[in-house]
């Protein structure tokens, strides 16, 4: 036992010696000068990130075309070789037509189990990230997605497909929640923040989008595997490069790191709530739309397979468009980023109740183009505010603000490949489009709410005196927090009796200088 035990901390010693020499490799490196800089150091980590988010996104849509045909495989050799060992008997008979009645669940189920594992699991991790900081979630993120992308490589049953797809669900809660955070503690000016998390949706978008047809086209002609493989090979190298530029086991800033505000009285806050609100109505006709439109198509419009793999490639071109326009409003007006999500939703209602007056491909394209312009103008509007009402409303900790907006997408991900195809069969698609595009039109005033957030003045009226440097994240804080207990002068010091009291403390020339603390 006692061997066994140094033999245990001989190999967690190792790991740990092994990440601080990766980590510290960048310094000597060309990489390694470049990210001194901080300018630089932002556009690398900016890169970072959107990057595993378009791995996560391109893991979540990948599976469209490849997991309903391989499994139907599976389930021909499973009935095969039953029928083959029980030479076809009538309780056999009986089971084939219960698991074929299910199939369609299964796929629901599957597809749904990623989505719903990633609402569990945020309010924790969201926890995590504020206590910890956003380095290490993300790069325990990577990790995570690159072992959900082995094993969807080398899964051979729906079990482990299951397994593959939760995991994914779990790492994603990491790293799409660190990732956003991360953006919006580096980019602390409003206009870049706007722009930097509008570069982040649009490489979200690309990979939902393009994924589908990645997929396809690999599965048919290079097997299962090999889609899974590229995708573990970019998402190991996303993990290196994290280790390499944010040096999560040496980075002592996280030591200094302020308490965030809960993520529960987060949840209360009016203002949030609005914007979480906002965020899943606006994505339900997306998520519900996505397990429902081929069959659809292929009864109404006798669609071709390519037509069904290409129904959501060119919305990307107007989610990109619609990114673009919000964030270049937003830096002209930026009091308007109520209103910018507001029309986005009006869009999104328009758009989805002419889904069903469709009658072939190309007028289809109208209308799903119109609902992905319209999500791009509500989230690139929303996600900056979250950012900005954590600014003035509560501690400049993003960690569970932005685990709230991954529950409200998580939300609507997680009911519709369950829920949708249940709303088709009970009331019909016309209905369920109508449903969707109402409850985005009438949700739209709401937003008026947030009208005068821009006008708000920071929880911490004294920020902006207080600080001699530009606003960097997390830093401001607790540099503010330091230098209000200078401007009281009080210290605390260890009495005889090892009690800790309060003392005078004599002003420095650092606080007496420039009349701060007059």
């Amino acid at each position: 036992m006692e061997s066994q035990g140094i033999t245990e901390g001989q190999a967690t010693n190792m790991a740990q010696s092994a990440a601080s020499i990766l980590s510290q490799m960048g310094e000597r490196t060309k990489l390694g000068n470049v990210i001194q800089d901080p300018e630089r150091q932002k556009r690398v980590i900016l890169v970072i990130v959107c990057i595993a988010l378009l791995l996560d996104n391109m893991l979540y849509m990948v599976i469209v075309p490849i997991i309903p045909d391989y499994l139907a495989e599976l389930q021909k050799a499973e009935d095969h070789a039953q029928t083959a060992a029980l030479h076809s008997n009538s309780t056999n008979s009986t089971m084939h037509k219960v698991t074929k009645g299910n199939f369609d669940l299964q796929i629901g189920v599957l597809f749904a189990s990623k989505a719903i594992l990633q609402l569990l699991v945020n309010p924790l991790s969201g926890t995590f990230i504020d206590r910890v900081g956003y380095d290490i979630p993300l790069f325990i993120g990577l990790n995570i997605m690159f072992l959900s992308t082995l094993t969807f490589a080398f899964a051979e049953n729906y079990a482990t497909l299951f397994l593959a797809r939760s995991i994914q669900g779990l790492g994603s809660a990491f790293a799409d929640t660190s990732g956003i955070a991360l953006i919006a503690d580096k980019f602390s000016e409003e206009a870049e923040r706007s722009k930097a998390l509008g570069i982040a949706l649009a490489f979200i978008s690309f990979g939902s989008l393009v994924a589908p047809p990645f997929g396809g086209v690999l599965y048919e002609f290079a097997g299962k595997r090999m889609p899974f493989l590229i995708l573990a090979c970019v998402c190991l190298a996303d993990g290196v490069l994290c280790l390499t530029v944010l040096k999560p086991f040496t980075n002592r800033e996280r030591e200094n790191m302020p308490v965030g505000t809960p993520i529960y009285k987060l949840m209360i806050d009016p203002y949030i709530a609005v914007v979480a609100g906002a965020l899943t109505i606006c994505n339900i006709p997306l998520a519900f739309l996505e397990p429902t439109i081929a069959k659809w198509m292929e009864e109404n419009m006798n669609s071709s397979e390519w037509e069904i793999g290409m129904t959501w490639f060119p919305a990307f071109f107007p989610h990109v468009l619609g990114v673009y326009l919000t964030v270049k409003l937003a830096a002209k007006y930026p009091h308007l980023q109520w209103f910018y999500g507001a029309i986005g939703m009006v869009f999104i209602g328009a758009s989805s109740c002419t889904v069903p007056a469709c009658k072939n491909f190309g007028q289809l394209m109208i209308p799903l183009c119109g609902i992905c312009f319209g999500i791009a103008f509500v989230d690139t509007a929303l996600l900056p505010t979250l950012g900005f009402l954590v600014d003035v409303r509560h501690v400049s900790v993003y960690g569970s603000v932005y685990a709230i907006a991954d529950i409200s997408y998580c939300l609507a991900y997680a009911m519709g490949p369950v829920v949708a195809g249940q709303i088709v069969h009970d009331l019909g698609f016309v209905q369920l489009n109508l449903g969707m595009g109402l409850a985005n039109v009438l949700y739209a005033p709401a937003l008026l709410l947030l009208k005068n957030v821009t006008q708000m003045k920071p929880s911490f009226s004294e920020r902006n005196m207080l600080l001699e440097d530009g606003p960097t994240g997390l830093y401001d804080t607790i540099k503010m927090e330091q230098r209000e207990k200078k401007r009281k002068g009080l210290c605390t010091t260890m009495d005889e009796n090892g009690i800790e009291t309060f003392a005078q403390r004599s002003y420095s020339e650092e606080e007496s200088s420039g009349g701060e603390y007059a």
